[in-house]
């Protein structure tokens, strides 16, 4: 007789652990051993970008085989519960429920696509999820569906929860009309309005419920204006002592308490004096160039979302900070046009902070060939995407084909940070100088 073969694979995770290992892959590690972790990965890119320069010519590397110094990773405040934003889909669930509300499991491109609701997730706060929950029983309720694909129709689409340290709670809600004209709009915002603050979701205390009529994956406010059906236009944060205003798409940092910690440490890299111009590129709403702004003369804000903008200006006029201006626009065009006569004999340091698509190539060149830029700081959520390339363009040799005649900047030390506990992810703070 044959034996019966004995099976020794591991039971399959539940769809709570598979979003767990999705979202927060470190969530099993002690707190101290993500940091190695990451000190690691962190360690590896700049191995990358140590490679990268040496085939430029450029043969610096400092003790340790690296391009520059690079310091451990400095801890998060909070570690649990620590961000301020989270967006949450509505698609499918594991029971096949297609109004559930959550973090997806699964790809597009894979087509298996499935939504677990995040009730367990240790990076994102009660209020968060509890906002979530109550959204699902609303669409649950609601005769009207979800819009998985657009050409299939279907209306209730994503959330986006904001908080504060100050007790302030944001719901956005994205809503495709597809065929529904103004009265029947008007109707699905009045209920939306009533269940969150008359019905069962009244016990979010919404500060602001924001609506979005949406026929894109996403939209700006001027594409798509976002329509206040409730309470404040605004939520505030407290950062450093001052307070700032935060509007529904303004990007502020996802980690407060960190961030603290992570701009007391630009102020201190800037080494800014008190006759120093500091430019902060892509500065959101003003929050470093703001909180460094006693250190300095002048704060030259640049900025691509308007609403960033205005609460910028606002958040500077609040807690009476006169010697900073702030621009709306592309930085690949404003930067060019600031910077093209430039003539202050006073210091000027440049801070950018941009999104994971890095920085436009003209904004690079602007600051190469600015000659008053001898201080740089690159803020970076993805070091080893297209930061990468931005790191190459500022110390490459200089290019006259690509219009890169400035002396290069060359790396001086390098410092993750740590905004995003129990995932794979760090801020890395690069100082350049030249």
């Amino acid at each position: 007789k044959k034996k019966a073969r004995v099976s020794c694979s591991l039971p399959e995770p539940s769809w709570e652990e598979r979003l767990a290992n999705a979202v927060t892959p470190l969530w099993r590690l002690p707190y101290q051993e993500q940091l190695q972790v990451k000190y690691e990965s962190q360690r590896k890119i700049l191995q990358t970008l140590t490679s990268r320069l040496e085939e430029l010519g450029i043969d610096a590397p400092k003790p340790g085989g690296l391009c520059c110094p690079l310091q451990p990773v400095v801890p998060s405040p909070i570690i649990n519960g620590y961000r301020n934003k989270s967006t949450f889909s509505v698609n499918r669930g594991p029971d096949g429920n297609p109004k559930t509300v959550g973090l997806y499991v699964g790809t597009g491109r894979e087509r298996n696509i499935v939504c677990v609701k995040a009730n367990h997730v240790e990076n994102m706060p009660s209020k968060h999820k509890q906002v979530a929950q109550c959204y699902e029983e609303f669409i649950w309720r609601s005769p009207l569906d979800s819009c998985i694909l657009f050409h299939e129709g279907g209306h209730w689409r994503e959330l986006v929860v904001r908080t504060t340290s100050c007790g302030h709670t944001m719901a956005i809600i994205t809503f495709h009309p597809q065929q529904l004209g103004q009265e029947a709009l008007a109707t699905q915002k009045a209920l939306l309005k009533e269940f969150f603050t008359r019905g069962p979701g009244a016990v979010c205390a919404l500060t602001s419920l924001y609506f979005q009529e949406s026929t894109m994956t996403r939209c700006s406010h001027e594409q798509a204006p976002y329509q206040l059906l409730h309470g404040a236009p605004h939520i505030f944060e407290e950062l450093l002592s001052l307070k700032f205003r935060i509007s529904p798409d303004a990007f502020f940092q996802v980690n407060t308490a960190g961030a603290e910690v992570l701009y007391q440490a630009v102020g201190e890299l800037c080494q800014a004096t008190g006759d120093t111009v500091l430019l902060d590129i892509c500065c959101g709403t003003g929050t470093i160039g703001l909180s460094l702004a006693h250190r300095v003369s002048k704060v030259i804000g640049v900025e691509v979302v308007e609403k960033a903008v205005e609460d910028a200006e606002w958040n500077a006029a609040f807690n009476g900070i006169s010697n900073c201006e702030f621009h709306s626009g592309k930085a690949e065009a404003v930067l060019p046009q600031l910077l093209a006569s430039w003539e202050d004999a006073r210091p000027l340091v440049a801070v950018v902070n941009p999104s994971r698509a890095g920085l436009h190539y003209r904004v690079v060149r602007t600051i190469r060939n600015c000659r008053s830029i001898r201080r740089l700081l690159y803020i970076s959520c993805k070091p080893e995407g297209e930061a990468m390339r931005n790191f190459l363009e500022l110390c490459c040799p200089p290019d006259p084909r690509k219009k890169l005649t400035g002396e290069p900047f060359a790396p001086v030390l390098a410092i993750p940070f740590d905004m995003f506990p129990h995932t794979v992810h760090c801020e890395l703070v690069m100082l350049f100088t030249r």
